[in-house]
């Protein structure tokens, strides 16, 4: 059992707690073949204009047209671009299939105990993500296991903290927590977010699932097949205890 002393814990979601190959295999398939009928029918919703303000700025192209849009889009899509604009669009394409049913987020099974587990403990939980803080909520909201979302207390991508390998978007975070950085506790798949957590004096664990094809470890981190082989409890330093349910770390 692995233990650390936390005030507050942030997830990544795709391969931490929900699979990645629901990502891959259902949620970028779904958006991408929506992209130009969502262009479409949105042409007179002002987020359509601020997606293709987005997309000319990503890009340097400040002429760029709708249609060269949608295919930069597509094409950020196909190779898995962490690209602002296309994670926007995604948000609100999937928004619109969990609204219908078509769509529900994954979670493994024990995440939702070992949440609200810490939560009783008094750890503040938070995600980080590159999608949206918006296509988050929704992931959480409609989960099989019911609306997981109003157990965090916060959720950070892209826009709201930066790029996740750099250590700057995790003091970022970090500043908007209101703790010192060595009781927060970062849990993602991916090395080179956990060596940028740790740069930023953050507690970093991987967790690597049994079926992930890259191996059952992070080399240079402490690294756990689930959640459940984490004891987290509340930091003993004279820091604050991050506020909960402000509302004044995310966006919408």
């Amino acid at each position: 059992m692995t233990a650390v002393r936390a005030h507050a814990v942030v997830l990544d979601i795709e391969g931490t707690t929900g699979s990645a190959a629901h990502v891959r295999d259902v949620l970028f398939p779904y958006a991408r073949r929506r992209l130009p009928d969502w262009f479409e029918q949105h042409r007179d919703d002002p987020r359509t204009a601020e997606l293709l303000a987005g997309v000319r700025q990503e890009t340097g192209s400040p002429g760029l047209g709708v249609a060269d849009a949608v295919a930069r889009l597509a094409a950020w899509s196909d190779a898995d671009v962490k690209a602002a604009p296309l994670k926007k669009v995604q948000g609100w394409i999937w928004a619109e299939g969990y609204a219908d049913g078509s769509l529900h987020g994954h979670v493994y099974p024990e995440v939702p105990g070992v949440l609200r587990g810490w939560r009783d403990d008094g750890i503040a939980l938070y995600t980080y993500s590159s999608g949206s803080v918006k296509a988050q909520r929704d992931w959480f909201g409609h989960t099989e296991f019911g609306d997981l979302s109003v157990l965090l207390d916060g959720l950070f991508d892209l826009e709201t903290a930066g790029p996740k390998h750099a250590p700057d978007s995790y003091r970022r975070i970090r500043d908007a927590l209101g703790v010192p950085a060595a009781t927060c506790l970062f849990l993602s798949d991916s090395a080179a977010e956990l060596d940028a957590a740790a740069e930023a004096g953050w507690h970093a664990v991987g967790v690597r699932r049994d079926d992930d094809p890259r191996g059952s470890h992070l080399p240079g981190h402490t690294t756990v097949a689930e959640l459940t082989a984490l004891s987290v409890r509340p930091a003993e330093d004279a820091g604050p205890t991050p506020e909960k349910n402000t509302g004044k770390v995310h966006s919408a």
